[in-house]
């Protein structure tokens, strides 16, 4: 049993092993679920509502490292309430928040249920897996009209799979992926080839997706992840391999991209999709427009203007979390979120290099946030379920390392002091 796994003692009892092993297959189930949103509430939303119930009643504790992400995801949807108070018509804006807290709290289960043990991680990333794998087959498939009504997977000849919209769909897919070239790099490599095959499906759902976010997220998340691991690994063997590796799935990536792009309808749309400023962008009323006037005006809307009511204002929604933080939540709602992102950007990067169980799925998730913060400029995100599951895997491991530093103390402070001068050798 390694250091690590030694300062987590667990207590011998049937029942509540059995308890916690079906818990775990529920959680699993439940990730399982979050590629599958197609409206709000989702069967999601429905599943975790009774398993955070479950999970809390059954002792479930919110710990000193995991509170603060709790304190500020309230304070966050605090603002979206008082929100409500500037809206004349309230219309669907109460569903919105209290959509909006109970993602907020899926964040703060997560990072409880991984800090309890983080032999949970495994099995949720491996569930988003799945749920990727299946979400982006049907993506696949809508987009090349593979069966009777499977245009219902598509919009705007856009794959989407089981979402509503494309542009939630692809990044949906960008964790798993990152989780899978991990693998690929540092696994066993008889098990490379199944990796390699879901890997593949995923690329193609990214890519179908025909959404610019997700293919910069994609490009950006693999990069970042080559980088870290060649940073943390020393051994020039190691290092060799993950360039090797890394070259062979980019050459892989490229000639599926290059076979993609013989289907003329493919080729069009990636060739419109490429373009970095399309036209509803830059014009008038566009999106770079939109912000421009968005963030203007709520300097003189300290409580924001209301869920969903930019949307009614001017064409198109705000299409930029920092704006939408502003008018959907106020002042108030846009501090906390703007501090909640830099404290878990904060505390995933002073653990990311350190040796442990969990560090490849900190360091996926920390990626992943990173990225997703980028592409927020450009779109919306705070109804995004995976990513707050990406906050509750930064924290959760972030409370893992501060657990394991605390229960290091005590044996240190029992070692006996050597009366010798320490040795000069290594």
């Amino acid at each position: 049993m390694s250091t690590v796994e030694a300062t987590y003692p667990r207590v011998a009892q049937p029942q509540r092993m059995t308890l916690r092993l079906i818990g775990s297959a529920f959680v699993a189930f439940g990730v399982f679920l979050s590629g599958f949103v197609i409206d709000e509430p989702a069967p999601y939303e429905l599943w975790m509502a009774g398993l955070i119930g479950l999970w809390f009643i059954l002792g479930l504790k919110i710990s000193r490292g995991v509170a603060p992400l709790l304190a500020l995801l309230l304070t966050f949807n605090i603002g979206g309430m008082l929100s409500l108070t500037q809206m004349k018509d309230l219309a669907t804006a109460p569903m919105y928040i209290a959509v909006s807290t109970f993602l907020a709290l899926t964040a703060v289960f997560y990072a409880a249920i991984i800090e309890d043990s983080h032999k949970r991680l495994p099995l949720i990333f491996n569930a988003w897996i799945f749920a990727a794998v299946a979400t982006s087959a049907l993506g696949i498939l809508g987009y090349f009209h593979a069966f009777p009504g499977a245009q219902i997977f598509t919009l705007y000849d856009r794959a989407k799979g089981a979402f509503q919209d494309p542009n939630v769909f692809g990044p949906f897919l960008v964790p798993p992926s990152l989780y899978l070239v991990h693998g690929i790099l540092v696994g066993d490599l008889k098990k490379s080839p199944l990796k390699a095959a879901a890997l593949l499906v995923l690329a193609l759902g990214i890519f179908l997706s025909f959404s610019r976010a997700a293919w910069g997220l994609f490009a950006l998340g693999v990069g970042l992840l080559i980088f870290i691991m060649l940073l943390k690994e020393r051994s020039g063997a190691f290092r060799l391999r993950v360039l090797v590796l890394s070259l062979a799935a980019i050459i892989m990536l490229i000639a599926s991209l290059l076979v993609a792009l013989q289907v003329p309808k493919v080729a069009e749309l990636f060739s419109a999709r490429a373009q970095l400023v399309q036209q509803y962008d830059g014009e008038h009323l566009g999106r770079f427009e939109r912000h421009r006037i968005g963030f203007t005006m709520m300097m003189e809307r300290p409580l924001g203007i209301g869920p969903l009511v930019f949307g009614t204002m001017f064409p198109e929604d705000e299409h930029n979390i920092w704006l939408k933080s502003l008018t959907s939540y106020g002042w108030l709602g846009f501090v906390s979120y703007v501090g909640m992102l830099i404290w878990t950007l904060a505390l995933g990067f002073r653990y990311l290099l350190l040796d442990r169980p969990w560090q490849p799925f900190l360091m996926v998730a920390w990626i992943s946030v990173l990225g997703h913060a980028a592409i927020g400029n450009v779109i919306d995100i705070d109804h995004w379920r995976h990513v707050y599951l990406l906050l509750g895997t930064v924290w959760g491991c972030a409370a893992l390392e501060a657990r394991h530093r605390r229960s290091r103390r005590p044996r240190e402070a029992a070692q006996p002091i050597s009366s010798h001068p320490p040795s000069d050798r290594q």
